[in-house]
């Protein structure tokens, strides 16, 4: 459906709500070290290690993210639905935080609130990029654009923080910021070569690099320079938002061992790649995974640690974290982990109504690539019809189509069994579901735990 208005008029309206809500709140965020994240994936965690790093170092910290809201000791969760939030929400909450003391805001910065001048008089003293992959081709209609968006962020920012590894990152490295960051899990210091076009004395460019990098189920260790780093988070996406938040760190003059406490410190971000315990032995994992990029690097990550536990009573590997996995093993008399590598990936997602059409027929495809069976179902429709949106990402191999989401979350259940795994995604830590103009309570854990109860008793 084309838009009545177009988006640039619409934008003018938003800017006025902007600037009218900085002269009313009296523009706080000049008040308050302000770090900015943009990016495709991994957003969210990244603000969270950030903000652990900034604390660990004894900075008093206000924070909002796409799942919660932080100011000081105060915490409490993000139902908005929204990453960054109204012009006005924006800042009264900003307020909020000088007001309480705190000396750093880490905000998740979506190409939305960019555009629409949402974040229109904030004093971005630091910019930061995850990576750029294809998401919300229906409002930016390009991928040039939806660049574009998210470049805004890096403008006026003193210190810029780039994935080295994304895709074109000269994009943003090509900033005015007096100091740059690059980070990179591919490249190494010795072997690192800067364009001759950056190589210009009005700033500083520094990288950190993931070096010795070891995967393991629930975790990740690596090396920057000679300072080890735990992550009790899997997989290397995991390791460059912790390289992300380590550079914002060194930019703060926080020193490497200091970051790798506090991120160390950190056992887990609510729906994202979440373990759900249960006394079944399956493996039951949530996550926000939305975009064709964020589940390929899951279903990978999850197929990779498929292979590499064990395949027989006996051939016990300690998990170190995944308690539920670990404790299964050591009590069950006959563990019935397939042999051979035969237990199963078992999918359920569906798609957000009234957003990039395009990319649903890709999402279909790369889950079909890794599952064993799948389910799809409603996820935010929104105002589309939910059928049509599960009959656009049906892709490659047969599918359950189950529209009631819980209804097939416990499809899945059914039919798993010990040591087979459940992926959820599409809504990880949100407490609502769209449909309509209605918000309905809805949260996969919770609702994952409840109908786990019902099977349990069966």
């Amino acid at each position: 459906m084309k838009k009545i208005i177009p988006q640039p008029i619409k934008n003018i309206y938003h800017l006025f709500q902007a600037v009218l809500a900085n002269f009313i709140y009296g523009f706080p965020g000049r008040n308050i070290k302000v770090i900015g994240v943009t990016g495709t994936n991994g957003k969210t965690t990244t603000v969270q290690m950030i903000t652990k790093i900034l604390e660990e170092a004894g900075r008093k910290v206000a924070m909002a993210s796409t799942i919660n809201f932080k100011i000081g000791e105060k915490e409490w969760v993000n139902k908005s639905k929204f990453t960054t939030l109204s012009s006005f929400q924006i800042q009264k909450f900003i307020l909020d935080a000088v007001k309480s003391g705190c000396k750093y805001l880490v905000l998740e910065t979506s190409s939305h609130s960019l555009d629409q001048y949402r974040v229109w008089g904030i004093k971005f003293d630091t910019a930061v990029i995850t990576n750029v992959t294809r998401e919300h081709l229906d409002y930016h209609e390009t991928m040039e654009e939806y660049r574009a968006a998210k470049l805004k962020l890096f403008r006026k920012a003193k210190t810029a923080v780039v994935n080295l590894d994304m895709e074109r990152p000269e994009e943003y490295l090509d900033c005015k910021a007096e100091n740059i960051f690059g980070y990179s899990l591919e490249i190494s210091n010795s072997k690192l070569q800067i364009p001759n076009k950056y190589q210009i004395q009005n700033y500083k460019f520094q990288t950190a690099i993931a070096e010795n990098i070891e995967e393991g189920i629930n975790y990740t260790k690596y090396q920057i320079q000679n300072t080890k780093y735990l992550l009790n988070l899997p997989g290397r996406f995991n390791v460059e938002n912790a390289l992300a938040a380590a550079c914002v760190g060194i930019s703060e003059g926080i020193n490497l061992e200091t970051i790798a406490k506090a991120l160390e410190k950190i056992k887990g971000i609510p729906g994202r790649m979440e373990y759900v315990p249960n006394g079944k032995g399956m493996n039951i994992i949530i996550d926000y995974a939305v975009t064709p990029d964020s589940l390929e690097k899951l279903y990978s990550l999850v197929t990779n640690i498929k292979k590499n536990l064990p395949l027989e009573k006996g051939e016990v590997r300690r998990t170190e974290g995944f308690e539920e996995i670990d404790k299964f093993f050591k009590s069950s008399p006959n563990p019935s982990f397939s042999k051979g590598g035969e237990s199963k990936i078992i999918a359920v997602f569906g798609a957000c109504g009234e957003r990039d059409h395009g990319k649903r027929p890709m999402m279909g495809e790369i889950v079909s690539r890794y599952a064993d069976y799948i389910i799809l179902t409603n996820e935010d429709p929104y105002g589309e019809n939910p059928v049509q949106i599960i009959n656009e990402i049906e892709s490659g191999k047969g599918f359950w189509k189950i529209m009631d989401r819980r209804e097939a979350i416990k499809k899945a259940l059914q039919i798993a069994k010990p040591g087979d795994y459940i992926i959820v995604t599409g809504k990880g830590a949100e407490e609502t579901m769209a449909i309509g103009n209605k918000r309905i309570p809805w949260n996969d854990k919770k609702v994952i735990l409840e109908v786990l109860q019902g099977v349990s008793s069966k």
